[in-house]
Order: structure tokens, then C-alpha cells, then sequence
């Protein structure tokens, strides 16, 4: 074993995992590489002809010709009852439950991260690592995550709800570097089949980009269940039907099929009911909201008196400032004080200490008024 330790690398056949396993065999680690299957098309449906993402065929060639030009060992290892049963399986409770999932979250949490550890030391590896863009550090005894180099590739919110003790052995070799680079890396180490592989933004699972599909498929006798549901304005009045609660997300305007004169964005969502509340663009703004399922990154608590920080409400947000409270070892209140548009039951609340990842959880109460929906 090489003196810098032995570490299992995550590759997906993509670019970025394809440079973080080259990269950290180029500074001397013993790599392993592991490529997870974790759905296939037979259990998901969509577009079976034209296969994308990290668990085709395709992908996993490349990674494994990647792993014996460059001397290291690779495996595929088989974890769709885990993913399904985790990530799949939730995706589709929250829909039914009037959220909006991320599963990204989940799969790094409760998949990618304790899958792989358990695979790491069967086979005597000291680290895990992938190719998020993101950092880490020791500091104070703790594990700290920060954002990476790259803002427009900073992969940092999907990595709040890692533990501590997952962290202690993560390794993120990209943190550093932005997306150019890394492709001008992988040119630079011969590998040029996957130097300019477009990234992935689709669900995984859900290869065609059309979730209502994906749920009618998963869902035996959905979509009758839920059909001839109202649209409401904020005054309780009835302005449509829609076609099923779980199809439409806050914040929704294209294809309400609504015919107002004005453009109208879905504000609420009450599964209970089958009524969706509809308003403007200023009826989407909330100033606080509470997130269970908390994880604590940089602080093991937030301070009595609660705390100042940045807080992203979803993939991609540069964030706002906010004042965090925590209400109990499982729960925290976030405080926008000039609001935030379309805060959405179901994706996660990060919040920011500078670039550091302070906290996370699972966003399930936002101030949006329901008494128009209590009253119908």
C-alpha cells in the first residue's frame, strides 16, 4: 500500500470522477475505483434508447478502460435495493405528500457515503473519495465543508447531510480547481473519451426528465386518484382544475393551463385536499421557515442566542442572509428578513458561514398563509 493510505474512488465514467481517480494515483495514493449501480431502466422506464448517466453500460466501460490504462483496480458494485429503497421510495413519498423532493441530497447521505465506506473497508481503504466540487478541512475537531473554487460548479449544498465520521475519511481532489481545468486535466492524462462528456443535470433515475411519467409508472392508479383537483386564487376563489397535486411544484408557472390575464405561479399545495393556491409573483415571498433533519457541519449547535449566516434554499442559489435559530437538536428556524422567493417544502435549507457549510435539514414548514385552504 502506497504511504499516503489506500483510497476507494467513486467513478461514474464522467469527467470529473475520471480526474479525481487519475489525480490522487498521480500524487501517490493507492486507488481503487468503484463504479455503483444504483437503478436500471427495467425499474424506471423513460428513454431506454437513449441511455445517459453513471449507470449505463457505456459509463461503466469508461470508467473501468480509464482504471487499467492507468493501473488501479476497479469494481462495479450492485446497490439498486439500497438506492431504491432509500432514494427512490422517498422521492416518490414526497410527491404524494405535497413536497418536492432533492434526491441528490438523499443519495449522497444515506447512499453514496455509507454504501461506499462499507465497500472501503472490505477492501482496506483508509478514504472515499468523489469528484464534487467542494472542500473539506479539520478545524476544531470538526469536518468542515466549504464551497468550491468554481461558483457556477460548487457542489456544496448537495454535501450538507454527510456525518461527521463519513467526512473524517472524504477526500474532494476537484475542490480546488474549476471545470476548465478539469477538463484540460483529463486531456492532459490521456483521457480524451470523456474529456468533453457533457454533464448530466437530469434525476438519474428519471433518464427521460419527466417525473409525472415516472410517477404514474410507480404510483398503481395515481393519476385517477388525484385528477379534477382545483386551482384556487388567494381568496379562496376556484379559477381551474389541474390534473393531480403531485404534478406541479411552488413556485410553477409554465403549463397551469389558466387563462387570468395576468401570470400566476403555484404558491400552495394542500394534499389533503387536492387544492393548489395560485397568486402572483409577490405571493411567492416568505421570510422564514423550519428544516428538520438537521446536520450540523462546522459547530455541533447553533448558539442559544441563534446566529447570522447565508442561507440557500435550493441547487444552484447564491443564498441570502438570514438569522438561524435552533429550536430543538433536530430543528432550526431560518429568518429572511427581506424574504425569499418560492422557499419549497421538501428541498433543503444550507446555511453559509462565509463559504463554510454551517447546517442543513429538510425544509417542512414555510409562513405561507393556508387559511383560504382550511376554509374550502
Amino acid at each position: 500500500m502506497s504511504s499516503k493510505g489506500r483510497v476507494l474512488v467513486a467513478m461514474s465514467g464522467g469527467v470529473d470522477s475520471s480526474v479525481a481517480a487519475v489525480m490522487l494515483k498521480e500524487q501517490g495514493y493507492d486507488v481503487i475505483g468503484i463504479t455503483m449501480k444504483t437503478w436500471d431502466y427495467s425499474r424506471v422506464g423513460g428513454k431506454s434508447d437513449k441511455e445517459t448517466g453513471c449507470c449505463t453500460l457505456e459509463s461503466m466501460n469508461d470508467a473501468r478502460q480509464i482504471a487499467v490504462k492507468h493501473g488501479f483496480k476497479h469494481f462495479i458494485v450492485d446497490i439498486r435495493d439500497e438506492f431504491g429503497d432509500w432514494v427512490i421510495d422517498r422521492f416518490v413519498n414526497d410527491y404524494i405528500e405535497g413536497r418536492t423532493p432533492n434526491p441528490c441530497v438523499l443519495c449522497n447521505t444515506h447512499i453514496k457515503w455509507a454504501a461506499m465506506l462499507r465497500r472501503a473497508d472490505n477492501l482496506g481503504c483508509d478514504f472515499i473519495a468523489t469528484g464534487h466540487y467542494a472542500n473539506i478541512r479539520e478545524e476544531n475537531g470538526r469536518h468542515v465543508i466549504s464551497r468550491g473554487r468554481d461558483p457556477k460548479k460548487d457542489q456544496s449544498y448537495a454535501l450538507w447531510g454527510v456525518e461527521q465520521k463519513h467526512l473524517a475519511r472524504t477526500k474532494f481532489p476537484l475542490g480546488s480547481y474549476k471545470k476548465t481545468e478539469i477538463r484540460q486535466l483529463a486531456e492532459d492524462f490521456g483521457l480524451i473519451k470523456v474529456a468533453d462528456k457533457p454533464d448530466s443535470y437530469e434525476i438519474c433515475f428519471v433518464p427521460d426528465d419527466d417525473y409525472r411519467r415516472f410517477l404514474k409508472d410507480r404510483v398503481d392508479g395515481l393519476e385517477e386518484r388525484v385528477s379534477g383537483g382545483k386551482f384556487v386564487d388567494k381568496d379562496g376563489n376556484i379559477v381551474g382544475e389541474h390534473e393531480g397535486y403531485p404534478f406541479y411544484t411552488i413556485g410553477q408557472r409554465r403549463g397551469l393551463d389558466l387563462a387570468l390575464g395576468k401570470p400566476v405561479y403555484v404558491t400552495h399545495i394542500d394534499p389533503e385536499t387536492n387544492i393548489i393556491e395560485v397568486g402572483e409573483k409577490e405571493d411567492l415571498i416568505s421570510t422564514t421557515c423550519r428544516a428538520k433533519e438537521l446536520n450540523m457541519v462546522k459547530y455541533d449547535k447553533i448558539p442559544e442566542d441563534g446566529m447570522e449566516a447565508i442561507g440557500a434554499i435550493r441547487y444552484n442559489d447564491d443564498g441570502a442572509a438570514c438569522s438561524v435559530t435552533q429550536l430543538s437538536d433536530d430543528e432550526i428556524e431560518i429568518r429572511f428578513p427581506t424574504g425569499r422567493e418560492a422557499i419549497t417544502p421538501g428541498q433543503a435549507v444550507v446555511c453559509y458561514e462565509g463559504n463554510d457549510v454551517l447546517a442543513g435539514g429538510w425544509i417542512h414548514k414555510v409562513n405561507v398563509e393556508t387559511d383560504v385552504l382550511n376554509a374550502i
